[in-house]
């Protein structure tokens, strides 16, 4: 009788590219390499956005956390040891602020999509992709008084974010679908449109 009460993981979940006891392996290495990716491309502009996105919608709250916190590990370590990011205490500083904003965005993300109705999920991603980046660059924004760096936030700088960030959504889905098709163990319910 329970079984009727509870919402079934299709109904919270969005994204669900591999059998749920695999999600979270899956989602981990799919955002750190994707972070990994997007590290050495666009250095400080990683979509962490489009990350927070995508794990709030493939996992609970406390492990889409613990695995954008993943994400952003690999962030740091590629900034301070390839990319050679200088160490003083502002770039520092400005890392745990990118690392917080990360994890506020996917917070956010996770309470969006489980207000927002199921059904039509790519509209759904990308309003939760609106409230992650307005809620990741407020986070940066609010650091700029005490960190400098307000000029990071130019029209034309965000504008490139967004879409930065609308892009890397498009392709993880993408990615996410892929997978789910190709995966003989994987659920095979389409994403609804």
């Amino acid at each position: 009788m329970a079984h009727g009460i509870l919402p079934s993981r299709g109904d919270r979940f969005r994204l669900h590219p591999v059998a749920s006891r695999l999600a979270p392996m899956f989602c981990l290495m799919l955002l750190t390499a994707s972070c990994a990716l997007a590290s050495f491309a666009f250095a400080c502009a990683t979509p962490f956005a489009a990350f927070a996105v995508v794990a709030a919608a493939m996992l609970p709250q406390r492990p889409a956390l613990l695995v954008v916190t993943g994400a952003w590990l690999v962030n740091q370590t590629i900034g301070f040891g390839a990319l050679h990011y200088p160490v003083d205490a502002s770039t520092i500083a400005w890392g745990f602020v990118i690392g917080a904003a990360a994890l506020l965005a996917t917070a956010a993300s996770s309470v969006v999509l489980g207000l927002l109705p199921q059904g039509r999920t790519p509209l759904m991603l990308a309003i939760a992709l609106v409230a992650a980046f307005a809620v990741y660059e407020f986070a940066l924004l609010a650091a700029t008084p005490f960190l400098g760096g307000g000029g990071a936030f130019t029209a034309a700088i965000v504008t490139r974010i967004a879409l930065t960030c609308a892009v890397w959504l498009a392709g993880l889905v993408a990615v996410c679908e892929i997978v789910r098709l190709v995966d003989p163990s994987g659920p095979k319910r389409a994403m609804s449109a």
